[in-house]
């Protein structure tokens, strides 16, 4: 007899019929969360304290170095149209671009050696988005109250108090983001300048630029806050490649914190099978970009400390001591060292290496600065005339010499050449140039007729001072032509 035909939904093999499993339906996963807005908690400690620091220096730097003189000019101004870059006392041309060079190399490296000894120094207590962001919330909770308030009043209906607070925040910040946009275009023309080419609506491109970085400052320090340092910063990307194990880092101590939970303020939590962790959340309530560091080292880390301090704050109250999360090497958590041990391990040939490399950067630096001779020569030939007969049986040679003055004081230059037999300047010896400027000379040099032969003969133009000071002399070559 026929067995029947197995059933759509089985199959028969040797071991009987198993059910055929129909397959799941399609998930779809969105590619994109909502970022939820970070509410985070104020909080004292040392840490805390440092970064506040940090915030009055950077910006007593920022807002006030404009406003500063130096004789009867900004003591600070990269003035981009003259081309001449004013610091303190010194006078820097476009011919000056390696000083520029070397102190990119030198931050380039501070930065190596900040990260490669302690993590993200830079990140969390002077960049300028962290800066701007600790700013803009300490104006967030000066209005609007502390986290918990904020989160009511973001969450409640808007009410005629809502709108009140929630302009009066608004207008500080747009205050604060302005002033930071005009102080920036000061720095490229002169501040007082620009204030009252504002006041009189006139300067179209000072003002894109400082509507420019005042919009900037407004959207970065007011709405997308920890969303640059993780998402925009290139620094957290790679800052891996310059960390390792004896790189102070923000730690937790899960050796001494696990396992985490609740308890009674006067309960053995030892005794119960607890850590030190209470679990009371506060070092992620704190943080500013909302993540929870008893995870490990985290890219979104920027090294501020905060959690530090909350955590230590929590240790007083329950009477543990302190040092639960805290700075420390990923060896020195692992092998239970002592600070000292980690500290001398800080202090590794790596380190040692950077540092002696930044110093002698700097000291060269420094010191090519100090021996700078504030006065520049460039020479060019006439091309129209490359020799010619003079009268009185003379061969002569027509030179533009650019002399740049970068003194505050005006000066009288010589004009002088040597290297050649009979050469002598016949036009004008001497000319006078304005403090920080450059001025164009023509110079015509003779020798004796048949005195050389056809080709080029090099000499030197020497450009003194008539005051007789040994920094302001230049010499420069350039060479004589004798035809055919």
């Amino acid at each position: 007899m026929n067995s029947p035909p197995p059933s759509p939904q089985t199959r028969t093999d040797a071991y009987g019929a198993i059910p055929i499993v129909p397959a799941p339906a399609e998930t779809v996963e969105a590619l994109y969360a909502a970022q939820q807005k970070i509410y985070p908690r104020s909080i004292t400690g040392a840490l805390s304290r440092l970064r506040w620091a940090m915030v009055w220096l950077t910006q007593l730097v920022f807002y006030g170095l404009p406003w500063l003189t130096w004789g009867d000019r900004p003591m600070v101004l990269f003035d981009l149209g003259a081309r001449r870059f004013y610091l303190f006392g010194l006078v820097l041309y476009p011919q000056d671009f390696i000083y520029l060079t070397a102190l990119l190399v030198i931050s380039a490296l501070s930065l190596f050696l900040f990260t490669a000894v302690a993590g993200r120094l830079w990140c969390g207590f002077t960049c300028p988005q962290t800066v701007y962001t600790e700013l803009f919330l300490w104006i967030e909770k000066k209005v609007e109250g502390d986290r918990s308030a904020r989160l009511r009043l973001d969450q409640g209906r808007w009410t005629f108090e809502k709108l009140r607070k929630k302009t009066f925040k608004q207008l500080l910040w747009l205050a604060i983001a302005a002033w930071t946009g005009f102080t920036f275009v000061g720095y490229f023309v002169p501040i007082r300048a620009l204030a009252v080419e504002l006041a009189a609506l006139q300067g179209s491109w000072q003002i894109f630029w400082v509507l420019f970085y005042g919009f900037a400052t407004y959207g970065n320090a007011g709405y997308m806050r920890e969303q640059v340092c993780k998402y925009m910063c290139p620094y957290a990307r790679f800052q891996s490649a310059m960390f390792d194990k004896d790189t102070l880092i923000v730690s937790y101590d899960g050796m001494r914190g696990e396992p985490r939970g609740p308890r009674a303020k006067k309960a053995d939590h030892r005794s119960q099978g607890l850590g030190d962790c209470i679990d009371c959340k506060l070092c992620v309530q704190v943080c500013p970009t909302g993540i929870d560091i008893r995870n490990g080292l985290q890219y979104e880390c920027i090294g501020c400390g905060l959690c530090v301090d909350a955590c230590n704050n929590v240790m007083d109250k329950v009477g543990y001591s302190r040092g639960l999360i805290r700075f420390a090497t990923q060896n020195a958590m692992a092998g239970g060292w002592s600070k000292a041990q980690m500290l001398r391990r800080v202090l590794r040939p790596r380190v040692l290496i950077y540092a002696g490399v930044l110093a002698a950067l700097t000291v060269a630096m420094v010191s090519s600065l100090y021996l700078r001779t504030p006065l520049k020569v460039d020479v060019v030939r006439d091309r129209a005339a490359l020799a010619r007969l003079a009268p009185g049986g003379k061969l002569e040679n027509v030179y533009r010499l650019q002399i740049m003055n970068a003194t505050e004081a005006t000066r009288t230059y010589r004009i002088s050449a040597s290297g050649l037999t009979g050469l002598e300047v016949v036009s004008e010896s001497s000319t006078q140039v304005a403090p920080a400027q450059a001025r164009w000379v023509a110079v015509r040099l003779q020798i004796p007729y048949d005195s050389l032969p056809a080709g080029s003969h090099a000499f030197q133009f020497e450009v003194r001072a008539e005051d007789g000071s040994a920094s302001e002399s230049v010499s420069e070559k350039s060479v004589f032509l004798v035809p055919r």
